[in-house]
């Protein structure tokens, strides 16, 4: 067998020649130390094990044992000390065949150590990720060990509110190569058609936000430009959309697309100018709607005053000197005067109901006072029972309590006067007292003077 050739390492700074541990390549060695019974040499390979840096192989002749085995014949390191006899050189040479052995054990717990270092070098960079964050279109790629987005998130300092739109969502697991996205919600306070209310968009432009909501810009009035940015605090956006109204006015109609913000703004852009006390159909100030019809109202009016009477009260009070029934009219009520101004309108040239407009009282009315009798009446009068008194009342006066004479002197149901009234006993007028009252006076007549009182129905009493 060729003799073999040594590679040397000095990992540690150690000379070829033995001095340190060395690191060998497999290799081939001749064991020398043969038993009597063998006839040649076991051959022994032995493993290397990897050095962290390698150093030129060394001329044999460098060192002390390579000159001795020059000398010898025999393998460098196999080489008995000098003067030695047979035996001491079978054991040298026994001791230089353990030698790659020793030199194994002593190297294993190193080779073990690297191993583990290889391993968690390995399983470092495993969980080293390279993922690209864009934050509001601003991307950049940065290395995370982070599991997920949201570890991702809270490492790079990304606060994320319930508005915010993360792509993909916070949770997700996380690959080296993934795009994460982050876009922060901004409130627009968005007035539509007249309708108010506050919605979130992500859109980072007033036109883009419109694409969001699906509102249509073309045609649309907008209160700010579709370029303007929206910025994290929002902005407040009036938009009116074009819409169709049809306008009736002076027996035509109009109809036209607009995006005017009150009815009275979309007749004017019809063309049409109202005048005076015109109006429309619906309020001139609401919000037109897509396919509305506006009636224009022309509208001619004057006022009118009237004088109203306003009634007056009557108020009544007992009075126990009078007989039951009678009412005598201490104080005549009088009417009050009301003055009311009524607007007349005609609409179209049809005339309107008038409609009271203001009124004011030119005059208060007077109350009447009413004095009540609660008297118990007087027994009937003795001797005039059998005369036919409705048959004089019909005469005199037609039957009635209240009848006066054309000259205002004689009242009542027996045409008294005055003064015979009161001297019966009776107050007031004869024509204010009740029917009962009126006969009993006129019976008291009678039995004074007969019926001369009554000089043309007089005979009546008798039949």
């Amino acid at each position: 067998m060729s003799k073999p050739q040594y590679e040397t390492y000095g990992p540690y700074g150690h000379d070829a020649c033995g001095y340190g541990a060395q690191t060998l390549p497999y290799r081939w060695y001749e064991d020398t130390y043969r038993p009597a019974y063998e006839a040649g040499a076991y051959v022994v390979a032995e493993p290397v094990l990897p050095s962290p840096r390698r150093t030129a192989a060394v001329p044999e002749a460098a060192c002390p044992e390579s000159d001795t085995a020059a000398r010898t014949g025999a393998p460098a390191g196999d080489v008995a000390p000098a003067g030695a006899g047979g035996r001491a050189a079978r054991r040298h040479r026994a001791r230089s065949a353990q030698r790659p052995e020793s030199a194994v054990r002593r190297l294993l717990p190193q080779a073990l150590v690297i191993a583990f270092l290889a391993g968690g070098t390995t399983a470092f960079v495993a969980k080293d990720k390279a993922i690209e964050l864009d934050v509001e279109g601003s991307p950049r790629t940065l290395h995370t060990f982070a599991d997920d987005v949201t570890e991702l998130l809270a490492e790079e300092g990304v606060p994320v509110g319930v508005h915010d739109v993360v792509v993909p969502a916070p949770g997700t697991p996380l690959a080296s190569g993934e795009e994460v996205e982050v876009r922060y919600g901004r409130p627009v306070r968005l007035t539509l058609d007249g309708h108010r209310r506050e919605v979130w968009t992500t859109a980072r432009t007033v036109r883009e936000a419109l694409e969001q909501l699906g509102v249509r810009a073309e045609g649309a009035y907008l209160s700010t430009p579709l370029s303007r940015p929206i910025g994290r605090a929002g902005l407040a956006l009036d938009v009116r959309t074009e819409r169709t109204v049809t306008v009736l006015a002076d027996g035509r109609a109009r109809t036209i697309r607009t995006n005017a913000a009150t009815v009275r703004e979309a007749v004017a852009g019809a063309g049409i100018t109202l005048h005076g006390q015109d109006t429309t159909s619906v309020p001139p100030g609401s919000f037109p709607r897509d396919g509305q019809t506006v009636t224009v109202l022309r509208i001619t009016g004057a006022r009118e005053v009237r004088e109203e009477a306003i009634p007056f009260d009557v108020r009544r009070t007992a009075d126990p000197s009078l007989f039951k029934g009678t009412e005598v009219v201490e104080r005549t009520g009088q009417p009050g005067l009301r003055r009311v101004t009524y607007l007349q309108r005609t609409v179209n040239g049809v005339r309107q109901q008038p409609r009271r407009e203001r009124s004011e009282v030119v005059r208060t009315p007077r109350t009447q006072l009413v004095r009540v009798g609660t008297k118990a009446h007087p027994p009937s009068v003795r001797g005039t029972e059998h005369l036919d008194w409705k048959g004089l009342a019909a005469c005199e006066s037609g039957g009635r309590p209240d009848a006066v004479d054309a000259s205002g002197t004689y009242g009542g149901l027996y045409q008294f006067d005055t003064h015979t009234w009161h001297s019966l006993g009776g107050t007031g007028r004869p024509q204010d007292a009740p029917a009962a009252e009126q006969t009993y006076r006129a019976k008291k007549l009678y039995l004074r003077q007969g019926a001369a009182p009554w000089p043309h129905c007089g005979a009546r009493l008798h039949g």
